[in-house]
Protein backbone atom coordinates (compact mmCIF):
# COMPACT_ATOMS: atom_id res chain seq x y z
CA UNK A 1 0.00 0.00 0.00
CA UNK A 2 0.98 3.38 -0.77
CA UNK A 3 1.68 6.48 1.56
CA UNK A 4 -1.10 8.05 -0.90
CA UNK A 5 -3.37 5.79 -0.06
CA UNK A 6 -3.11 5.02 3.52
CA UNK A 7 -3.06 9.25 4.45
CA UNK A 8 -6.60 8.72 2.12
CA UNK A 9 -7.83 6.33 4.56
CA UNK A 10 -7.14 8.35 7.75
CA UNK A 11 -9.12 11.05 6.20
CA UNK A 12 -11.97 8.61 6.33
CA UNK A 13 -11.64 7.39 9.86
CA UNK A 14 -13.11 9.95 12.43
CA UNK A 15 -11.79 9.11 15.87
CA UNK A 16 -8.46 8.06 17.57
CA UNK A 17 -9.69 4.54 17.96
CA UNK A 18 -10.98 3.83 14.34
CA UNK A 19 -7.23 5.18 13.43
CA UNK A 20 -5.13 3.02 16.10
CA UNK A 21 -7.27 -0.10 14.39
CA UNK A 22 -6.30 1.16 11.20
CA UNK A 23 -2.48 1.39 11.97
CA UNK A 24 -2.62 -2.03 13.49
CA UNK A 25 -4.02 -3.67 10.48
CA UNK A 26 -1.12 -1.96 8.39
CA UNK A 27 0.77 -4.01 10.56
CA UNK A 28 -1.10 -7.02 9.92
CA UNK A 29 -0.97 -7.09 6.24
CA UNK A 30 2.69 -6.33 6.27
CA UNK A 31 5.13 -9.67 5.25
CA UNK A 32 6.54 -10.69 8.10
CA UNK A 33 10.83 -11.19 8.54
CA UNK A 34 12.69 -14.48 8.65
CA UNK A 35 13.61 -15.41 12.07
CA UNK A 36 17.44 -15.12 10.16
CA UNK A 37 17.22 -11.09 9.92
CA UNK A 38 15.93 -10.51 13.22
CA UNK A 39 19.07 -10.22 14.26
CA UNK A 40 20.69 -7.58 16.19
CA UNK A 41 22.00 -5.51 13.23
CA UNK A 42 19.08 -5.21 11.95
CA UNK A 43 17.16 -4.08 15.49
CA UNK A 44 16.21 -0.53 15.63
CA UNK A 45 18.11 1.10 18.71
CA UNK A 46 16.04 3.27 20.84
CA UNK A 47 12.61 1.38 20.96
CA UNK A 48 10.96 0.03 23.95
CA UNK A 49 9.21 -2.99 21.40
CA UNK A 50 11.59 -4.86 19.43
CA UNK A 51 11.99 -3.49 15.80
CA UNK A 52 13.53 -4.63 12.97
CA UNK A 53 14.68 -2.90 9.73
CA UNK A 54 16.21 -5.11 6.67
CA UNK A 55 17.53 -2.65 4.07
CA UNK A 56 18.57 -3.29 0.29
CA UNK A 57 20.37 -0.72 -1.79
CA UNK A 58 18.99 -0.80 -5.55
CA UNK A 59 21.92 1.04 -6.73
CA UNK A 60 20.88 3.26 -9.93
CA UNK A 61 24.13 5.07 -10.54
CA UNK A 62 22.65 8.60 -10.12
CA UNK A 63 23.30 11.77 -8.74
CA UNK A 64 20.61 11.03 -6.15
CA UNK A 65 22.27 7.71 -4.55
CA UNK A 66 20.40 4.45 -4.40
CA UNK A 67 16.99 3.78 -4.20
CA UNK A 68 16.58 2.35 -0.76
CA UNK A 69 13.75 -0.39 0.18
CA UNK A 70 12.95 -1.41 3.23
CA UNK A 71 11.24 -4.61 4.89
CA UNK A 72 10.61 -4.57 8.68
CA UNK A 73 8.34 -6.54 11.97
CA UNK A 74 7.86 -5.51 15.37
CA UNK A 75 6.51 -7.79 18.11
CA UNK A 76 3.89 -4.89 19.21
CA UNK A 77 1.23 -4.82 17.12
CA UNK A 78 0.72 -0.50 16.74
CA UNK A 79 4.18 -0.45 16.72
CA UNK A 80 4.30 -2.74 13.65
CA UNK A 81 1.58 -0.97 11.94
CA UNK A 82 4.39 2.21 12.60
CA UNK A 83 6.54 0.03 11.04
CA UNK A 84 4.87 -0.29 8.06
CA UNK A 85 3.65 3.53 8.18
CA UNK A 86 7.35 4.43 8.01
CA UNK A 87 8.37 1.71 5.55
CA UNK A 88 5.56 3.36 3.20
CA UNK A 89 6.78 6.58 3.57
CA UNK A 90 10.69 5.63 2.71
CA UNK A 91 11.07 2.84 1.09
CA UNK A 92 11.86 2.59 -2.87
CA UNK A 93 12.68 5.73 -3.21
CA UNK A 94 16.25 7.63 -3.28
CA UNK A 95 18.57 8.27 -0.72
CA UNK A 96 18.18 11.70 -1.34
CA UNK A 97 14.82 12.01 -1.58
CA UNK A 98 14.56 10.14 1.96
CA UNK A 99 16.62 12.87 3.64
CA UNK A 100 14.44 15.58 2.20
CA UNK A 101 11.10 14.26 3.24
CA UNK A 102 9.69 15.69 6.09
CA UNK A 103 7.51 12.60 7.40
CA UNK A 104 6.92 15.14 10.72
CA UNK A 105 4.70 17.31 8.25
CA UNK A 106 2.96 13.85 7.04
CA UNK A 107 2.66 12.81 11.05
CA UNK A 108 0.90 15.91 11.21
CA UNK A 109 -1.38 16.05 8.69
CA UNK A 110 -2.44 12.73 10.35
CA UNK A 111 -2.37 13.70 13.56
CA UNK A 112 -0.66 10.98 14.52
CA UNK A 113 2.39 12.28 17.04
CA UNK A 114 0.08 13.83 19.72
CA UNK A 115 -1.82 10.08 19.96
CA UNK A 116 1.23 8.27 20.66
CA UNK A 117 2.42 7.44 23.98
CA UNK A 118 6.26 8.79 24.52
CA UNK A 119 7.52 5.61 24.33
CA UNK A 120 6.14 4.97 20.91
CA UNK A 121 7.35 7.76 19.82
CA UNK A 122 10.60 7.67 21.13
CA UNK A 123 10.55 4.58 19.03
CA UNK A 124 9.22 6.14 16.11
CA UNK A 125 11.84 8.81 15.92
CA UNK A 126 14.23 6.33 16.26
CA UNK A 127 12.63 4.99 13.10
CA UNK A 128 12.95 7.56 11.58
CA UNK A 129 16.49 8.62 12.64
CA UNK A 130 18.20 5.29 11.57
CA UNK A 131 16.36 5.15 7.81
CA UNK A 132 17.96 9.12 7.31
CA UNK A 133 21.27 7.97 8.74
CA UNK A 134 21.53 4.97 6.46
CA UNK A 135 20.15 7.24 3.34
CA UNK A 136 22.98 10.29 4.33
CA UNK A 137 25.27 7.08 4.07
CA UNK A 138 24.12 5.64 1.28
CA UNK A 139 24.23 9.04 -0.87
CA UNK A 140 27.64 9.57 0.69
CA UNK A 141 29.23 6.27 -0.85
CA UNK A 142 27.30 6.65 -4.17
Amino acid sequence: MTLDDILENFEFLDDWEDKYKYVIELGRDMPELDDQERVDANKVQGCVSQVWLVRTLENTGGADGPVVHYRGDSDAHIVRGLVALVIATFSGHNARTILKTDIDAIFEKIGLREHLTPQRSNGLTAMINRIKTEAADALERA
